[in-house]
């Protein structure tokens, strides 16, 4: 089962928002700047994935480019990091829209 929560990095004001697999794996991540709500990284497990078997390392380049590069390993512990929270799946497909919408246009 699939949840959803964000946390902060105080050090670099940048808010980070999750979506987990049943394994606790980010299938999804969005980040987005404190000052500004500006969206800096919009990845996905699913199309990395996709990437890595279907195309060739300039492909990857440019979604890692665009995109930025997905989290790696479990994410255990995400309860005990600053304001740290549950969310809506509602909520995490917002955020991943407008980002990816952001994102998309940068490129």
């Amino acid at each position: 089962m699939a949840t959803w929560f964000r946390t902060y990095y105080e050090d670099e004001d940048l808010w980070l928002y999750f979506e987990a697999d049943g394994e606790g794996w980010a299938a999804r991540q969005v980040e987005v700047r404190g000052q500004d709500s500006r969206p800096v990284t919009a990845a996905s497990l699913e199309e990395v994935l996709h990437l890595r078997d279907h195309a060739d390392l300039a492909a990857m380049f440019r979604y890692e480019r665009q995109y930025v590069v997905l989290a790696e390993g479990p994410m255990d512990g995400w309860q005990d990091q600053p304001q740290a929270a549950e969310i809506t799946v509602e909520e995490f497909e917002r955020l991943w829209t407008e980002a990816r919408r952001a994102l998309g246009d940068s490129a």
